[in-house]
């Protein structure tokens, strides 16, 4: 008959708690900042979304080429806005993580 042996012990932890604690917080610390960055990019989309809709809204409604063409350029511009706002908040998280 087979002996029964007791199984051998695990090894020892690598790690010591404190510097887990660390890696557990960067870790943390990187979702988070990828999170936010994602929540940034998504107002921007709706951003340009409203920014688009809005544009053409004026157009259709537009009485001459002059209007059509002053919604053209606010739509532009507002789209622009979106993305210099979209990169600015993006600068901040990289400063503040």
């Amino acid at each position: 008959m087979d002996e029964i042996r007791p199984s051998p012990s695990p090894p020892p932890p690598s790690t010591t708690p404190t510097k887990r604690r660390e890696e557990e917080q960067s870790v943390l610390s990187h979702m988070k900042k990828g999170c936010l960055s994602f929540a940034v990019s998504l107002q921007e989309s709706f951003r340009n979304i409203k920014a688009t809709v809005v544009g053409q809204a004026k157009q259709i409604t537009a009485r001459n080429e002059k209007e059509a063409a002053a919604a053209e350029l606010q739509a532009e511009k507002m789209q622009v806005e979106a993305a210099d706002e979209a990169e600015k908040a993006k600068k901040r998280l990289e400063k503040s993580m």
